[in-house]
C-alpha cells in the first residue's frame, strides 16, 4: 500500500519530467527509442578517385554519414602526416556532416615470414595512432589467407595472436581493431575460430557481404555465429542495384541486435562515372532511410 510520501515522491517525478526534460531519463515511462544503423562508403574503388575535400564534399550530397578511408588512395590520409596535417583532417570532418569513422589497410597477418608478419603489425599499429589523431574510432585489417604448406590451425591461431597483440595496443588509443571477413579466411567458422582466441572486446568483425556467409547453415545461422563479436562497421554492396546477397535479411537481423554501427557500401564498378557513383549512393541512402522506418 502506498503511503502519503509515496505519492509525493511520485508526483515530484513526474513534475520534473514535465518541467525540464533533463530531469527525468524518458526510460522511466517510455520504452528508449530503438537503435539506428547509419550509412556511408568505403572508398575502395567508388572514392579512390577524390582528395579529401571532394570525398567530404560527394558524400554529404549522396546523403552519407560516415567513410572508411582506403588506405594508399587520393584522399591521401596516411601516417606520413604531421600533427598539424592530422588536425586539419580531423578539422575537415568535424566541420561537415560526414564522419570519419575508420581507415581500410591492407595489413594481414598469415605470413609465414616473420620479418614480413611483424611489418604488417607495425604498420597497423601506425594506423591505429592515425586513426586517434584524425578522430576515427578504428581501422580495418585482413586475416588473410590460408598457406598450404602450413596446417590450418597454426595459420588461424598465429593471426589470432597478432590481432590480439594489435587489440591491446589499440586500447591504449581508444580504437577498434576490425577483422574483415577476406580471402580465403572468409568462411564464417574459419573467422569465429579465429575471433574466438581473441579476448580483446575492442576486436570486432567486419562482415563483408561474401557469397560463404550463406553457405553450410545459411545466413542467419552463420550470423548467429558471431554477431556477439561484430565490430562497429559492417561492408555491404550498393543497394541501389540488383545483387544475389540479402542484404535485407542481413540488415533486419542486425536490427534485431539493436546494432547501431557503419553499414559502409563496398564497390567495384571503378569505371562509372563520378556522377553515375554519387547518383547510385544517394539512391542508396533513400533505400536504406525507407529500411529504417519500416
Amino acid at each position: 500500500m502506498k503511503t502519503r510520501r509515496d505519492f509525493l515522491k511520485q508526483a515530484a517525478m513526474i513534475s520534473a519530467c514535465f518541467g525540464s526534460v533533463r530531469l527525468c531519463p524518458a526510460s522511466v515511462y517510455a520504452a528508449q527509442e530503438p537503435k539506428k544503423m547509419k550509412l556511408g562508403l568505403v572508398t575502395y574503388l567508388w572514392g579512390m578517385d577524390w582528395d579529401l575535400s571532394t570525398l567530404i564534399a560527394n558524400c554529404e550530397k549522396a546523403g552519407l554519414s560516415g567513410i572508411e578511408l582506403r588506405v594508399e588512395h587520393a584522399h591521401s590520409v596516411t601516417p606520413e602526416l604531421s600533427k598539424e596535417e592530422r588536425n586539419n583532417v580531423a578539422k575537415r570532418f568535424a566541420d561537415s556532416s560526414v564522419k570519419l569513422v575508420s581507415f581500410g589497410t591492407i595489413c594481414e597477418f598469415h605470413f609465414t615470414e616473420p620479418d614480413i608478419l611483424r611489418k604488417h603489425i607495425d604498420v597497423a599499429r601506425e594506423y591505429v595512432v592515425l586513426a586517434k589523431d584524425c578522430g576515427a574510432t578504428g581501422i580495418k585489417v585482413r586475416p588473410n589467407n590460408l598457406p598450404k604448406e602450413v596446417e590450418q590451425e597454426k595459420t588461424v591461431a598465429q593471426i589470432a595472436r597478432s590481432i590480439s597483440e594489435l587489440g591491446r595496443f589499440a586500447q591504449d588509443h581508444g580504437q577498434e581493431i576490425r577483422l574483415e571477413v577476406h580471402g580465403q579466411c572468409a568462411p564464417i567458422p574459419i573467422m569465429k575460430t579465429i575471433i574466438d582466441q581473441v579476448p580483446e572486446k575492442n576486436v570486432g568483425l567486419c562482415w563483408n557481404c561474401n557469397p560463404q556467409d550463406l553457405e553450410g547453415p545459411g545466413l542467419k545461422a552463420n550470423f548467429d555465429s558471431v554477431k556477439n563479436r561484430l565490430s562497429g562497421i559492417i561492408h555491404i554492396r550498393d543497394l541501389a542495384s540488383i545483387v544475389s546477397y540479402p542484404t535485407r535479411e542481413l540488415f533486419e537481423l542486425l536490427r534485431a541486435e539493436n546494432y547501431s554501427g557503419y553499414l559502409l557500401i563496398e564497390e567495384s564498378e571503378a569505371k562509372l562515372s563520378a556522377e553515375e557513383r554519387i547518383k547510385r549512393l544517394g539512391q542508396s541512402a533513400k533505400i536504406f532511410a525507407e529500411w529504417q522506418k519500416i
